[in-house]
């Protein structure tokens, strides 16, 4: 009698364990479920009309139960989907939680900086090197949407308290305070995950394509490719457009999806502009710094940026910024010259060489000039990595919110320069194309039917070109309901702006040519 019923509990095991898995239309009809959790099986009635004639199941005779197998344990079955998630997730938050440090011992970094590096990571693995313009492969691209939702799940939690009205059944009002998502990320999360989903719509929209297309460079075909900027880009496959170029629907094409990465890419830097200097300075990096801003400039810098006239664009003209290092390090030199200036402001150093020489005013301008010329760097050069002062407000960050906003704002505009990049290449090569076809129809006597000038491939008729093409492009501001106002040229000394309203009065951006693009 024990041993059949013993039979009978293990069949009904079985058998509701495998009706777990059923279809929804069969999970309607099911009468009992059961649920593992921490290893402990537990039977949940559900409140279906069978589950009220669940006893005659146990009136039933055991032996008619036929066995069931679990299809997890079934031989040869891969495992569920839903359980490779959840192992996947745990094995996430298990990470964060451990600050990347397996051995347990307490050793790991902040929860910010670990989840700053599982963002970062993340896409790096997702997106690697883009080095076509081609569509994300789907499991690539649900993956990323999946575990980016995971991570951005953490902000949901991050909560400030807000004054609300409350009406009782009497009819009285009264004010409490009520839990909402803190201002910055209420305000950042929705509008950064709208810049991701461009940025995935404007690789999917060159699905499809066949007037330009990638060879191997090992191949005959690459190695004949006549691309003078593939040469510094030995890494990437060459592009390859038809002998006269491309039809003017793709060109135009080109410029329109070239221009909606390039207002992705501006949004995502002012955020991440943004969000670095609201991110406190850490006292490690105030300690390295000089005692005056003479010192951290040098004796030349520092003449050119306090004199009375002072013109960004000259300055950087008479920079030399051939290599990225260079550029590197005079963002460097002019960031540690902001934070001695801002600190001499704010804060009485007695350390201080300056003394009563220099005037509140002129350190206030000298400082409006320096982020001047940080922004014009910024613009001129999107692709420079981070700067000192940027690498020790990460790594010293206890804000989580602010490590999210950051991470996420920075791979989104590093994928946004690398798209961009992608599509200048094809744009240039097309170029080239126009130019070997008008040399070809050079008539006898030396003339040629169109000039350098006048050919679609150069620079006058690619302006127009992109022109038209915004008189019916949607910008981003249309996109997500901003309003777009009409920029002004920047003053020789410019009054405090914002991040993106320095980045909307200048001329767009232009790419160095004396340095690799990606």
């Amino acid at each position: 009698m024990v041993a059949a019923l013993e039979r009978g509990l293990s069949a009904s095991k079985s058998f509701n364990f495998k009706r777990m898995f059923d279809s929804p239309s069969t999970k309607q009809q099911q009468s009992q479920t059961l649920v593992l959790e921490n290893g402990d099986s537990h039977l949940v009635e559900s409140n279906t009309p069978e589950s009220q004639n669940s006893d005659s199941l146990a009136e039933s005779p055991v032996e008619s139960i036929p066995p069931m197998i679990s299809p997890l344990t079934r031989p040869g079955k891969r495992p569920d989907r839903q359980q490779a998630d959840t192992d996947m997730m745990k094995d996430r938050f298990a990470k964060l939680l451990l600050g990347e440090d397996m051995s347990g011992g307490g050793k790991g970094v902040s929860s910010a900086l670990a989840l700053s590096n599982a963002i970062t990571n993340l896409a790096a693995s997702i997106f690697g090197e883009q080095t076509k313009l081609q569509p994300m492969p789907q499991d690539r691209q649900a993956r990323w949407k999946k575990e980016i939702d995971w991570l951005l799940s953490v902000t949901d939690h991050i909560v400030e308290f807000v004054p609300s009205k409350q009406t009782n059944k009497d009819g009285v009002c009264t004010e409490i305070m009520v839990t909402r998502q803190r201002g910055d990320l209420l305000m950042n999360i929705p509008a950064l995950r709208k810049l991701d989903t461009m940025l995935i719509d404007t690789l999917d929209n060159f699905k499809g394509h066949n007037e330009f297309y990638y060879v191997s460079r090992d191949s005959e075909e690459g190695k004949q490719a006549s691309n003078a900027r593939s040469n510094d880009k030995w890494w990437l496959p060459p592009v390859k457009v038809p002998p006269g170029g491309l039809s003017d629907p793709a060109r135009r094409m080109l410029y329109f999806q070239k221009d909606s990465v390039t207002q992705v890419q501006k949004a995502a830097m002012a955020i991440n502009a943004q969000v670095l200097s609201e991110m406190a300075i850490p006292e490690s990096y105030i300690d390295s710094l000089p005692k005056n801003g003479r010192a951290s400039l040098g004796d030349s810098i520092y003449k050119s940026i306090t004199e009375e006239w002072f013109d960004p664009a000259q300055f950087l003209s008479m920079m030399d910024l051939s290599t990225e290092h260079k550029v590197l390090d005079l963002k460097n030199k002019i960031e540690a010259s902001v934070v001695i200036w801002k600190r001499k402001l704010h804060v009485k150093d007695s350390k201080s060489s300056w003394g009563s020489a220099v005037s509140l005013e002129k350190r206030e301008l000298f400082e409006e000039r320096a982020e001047t010329i940080l922004v014009f760097l910024k613009q001129k050069f999107p692709g420079l990595p981070q700067s000192s002062l940027d690498i020790s407000k990460i790594q010293f960050n206890k804000d989580i919110g602010q490590a999210v906003l950051e991470s996420y704002s920075r791979i989104l505009e590093s994928l946004a320069y690398t798209v961009m990049s992608r599509i200048e290449d094809v744009l240039y090569t097309d170029s080239l194309a126009l130019k070997q076809a008008l040399l070809a129809e050079e008539t006898p006597d030396g003339g040629r039917t169109e000039t350098d000038s006048e050919s679609p491939g150069s620079s006058n008729s690619g302006e127009e070109t992109e022109k038209l093409d915004r008189q019916h492009s949607k910008t981003l501001f249309d996109f997500m309901g901003w309003s777009d106002k009409p920029t002004t040229p920047p003053s020789v000394t410019p009054k405090k702006l914002s991040y993106l309203e320095k980045l909307e009065n200048f001329n767009g951006f232009r790419s160095p040519k004396d340095r690799n693009l990606s």
